[in-house]
Formats: structure tokens, sequence, C-alpha cells
């Protein structure tokens, strides 16, 4: 691993790179950059809420074949007209978070985001099909507060940030106050990488379980194959392990079998590939 040609060539292209952690067997053994400031991490809160509904399975609050319907607030259901209803009927929490159902909009809009996200005309929704939108990790943190009884932000804190030791982070909502599943988290990069490093470790942090391994293995194994490669609950699929994605470069590789978490924060809108083609030249060795 050759650490210093990575950041040699993030500071040569002047890419917009804020931090940079490699974890190796355990220990943090390279580090670069601003390593406890918050920024923002988009659609990696996808992952964090999936390790929060996986604490919420392991203790029988959650069942991710059952209809989304099932933990929908009462007035949201009867709101809904019968057409609804019936669109939704095959939707379950595990086609939600394997995005697996065809005809959300990418997010919600308006005042009332529940509302919203009920009404979406669904294309075919008995077939799964990978359709990659915010409005399913929406309605799973939707899902998750109603049935743990507590609001999902505060339940992430404190069943995930805590033990963890991450005391400083910023969490978005919508208008109603729902957590907001898919984005509008910031973290650092040091936070980042201590989810990653607990999930290569099957669920344990310092001799503390926070999540179930079969739970860990079943949501960063391909439930949902799209082009990519494919897809777990908010995990994607990379190489003989998974990443944590963020829209513009938020990014945590977890390789189990080399015992190697690498994880990196940035803001780079561009299309460009050269970052990770870095990354995986200098740091895996893979040309």
């Amino acid at each position: 691993m050759d650490f210093q040609a990575f950041i040699n060539d993030i500071v040569t292209n002047r890419w917009n790179v804020h931090g940079v952690e490699a974890i190796q067997q355990g220990q943090l053994c390279y580090s670069w950059g601003d390593k406890t400031g918050l920024h923002p991490i988009y659609s990696a809160t996808k992952s964090v809420l999936s390790v929060a509904v996986g604490i919420a399975v392991d203790e029988g609050r959650l069942d991710l074949s059952a209809p989304l319907t099932e933990y929908l607030p009462k007035a949201a259901l009867a709101d809904m007209t019968a057409a609804q209803r019936k669109a939704f009927a095959p939707v379950t929490l595990h086609r939600l978070m394997t995005m697996s159902v065809k005809g959300f909009p990418f997010r919600a809009e308006g005042n009332d985001w529940l509302a919203y996200s009920l009404a979406c005309p669904l294309e075919h929704p008995e077939i799964p099909t990978f359709d990659y939108s915010n409005i399913p990790a929406y309605l799973t943190g939707v899902a998750l507060t109603h049935a743990i009884s507590q609001d999902a932000g505060q339940w992430i804190r404190e069943r995930i940030f805590a033990p963890l030791g991450i005391a400083d982070c910023r969490m978005g909502r919508c208008p109603s106050g729902y957590f907001y599943g898919a984005s509008q988290m910031e973290l650092s990069v040091e936070s980042l990488c201590k989810i990653g490093l607990m999930l290569m470790q099957g669920g344990v942090y310092q001799g503390q379980r926070i999540v179930s391994e079969k739970y860990v293995n079943t949501a960063t194994s391909v439930q949902q194959m799209n082009r990519e490669g494919g897809y777990g609950y908010f995990f994607w699929k990379y190489r003989d392990g998974f990443s944590i994605n963020g829209k513009w470069k938020q990014k945590c590789y977890v390789l189990p079998k080399q015992g190697l978490v690498i994880g990196y924060l940035s803001h780079i809108e561009d299309p460009s590939h050269a970052l990770v083609e870095s990354m995986e030249k200098h740091l895996l060795g893979i040309e």
C-alpha cells in the first residue's frame, strides 16, 4: 500500500478531498486531511439507516418480509385510496431496502413527503426491478420510526453512534419531522470509517455488539442485481467486499478478506473515475 502516492495524486490533481483514512486489521494505519470535521455524506446516510434497521430486526421489532403498510401511521393509511393500497401491497421493507420497486421519482417533494411518496404511481410493483431513488430510504426511515416507537435519528445516535464514540453529527429531516434516511447527514471521515470497521468485524466494535453478524452478512451481500454488480440493504457490492457510497464521491470501501477499510470524504461533482482508480492503484495494487 502506497498511501503517500494516493495523497500525491489528490494534491497534484487538486481533487476536492476533505480527508482519507485507511484501517488494516482493525488498526488505523494511515490518515490524511480533515479527520474529524463534519461533511455531507449524501446517500451514505442510507447505509447508516440500514444498520439502524438491522438492530430493530435483531430485536424482533421489524420484519423485512412484511409490507410497508404494516409500519405506517394510521392517518397515512386512512388517506390512501384503495388503488394506492393495492399498489403498495407487494412493497415490503426488503423491496424498499434493495431498491427493487420501480416508479418512484428520485426524491419526495412538497410539504408532506409521506403523502407524496405513497401517491407515486408504481410500475408493476409485484416485479422486483432495480430502480434507485431516495424515496425507498425515506419510507424505510418512517417505518423504522413507527416500529420502534422512537425517533429514528435518536435511535441512531443511541444505538450506533454512542457505542462507536461518535459524538458529533448532523441529520436532516422531512417537513413533517421524520428522520430523512436517504441523505442530509454529515459525519467525519473518522466516523464513517468506524462504521465500516464495525461492519467488517461482523457488527462488533471494541468488543461491543451493535448489530448481528447475520444481519451484516445479509445486508452487505447481493440481494438485487444491477449494472454496478449488485446491491444489498442500502450497500453496494464492491469487488470481494462492499461499499458505502455518497453522491459526490463520499466512500467507505470494506474488504473483509484483506481486513481493510478505506474511507474518504470528498465533494467532486464530475463523473470521472480518476479518484477511485488512483485509490485502487496505490492502496489496493490494482492496475
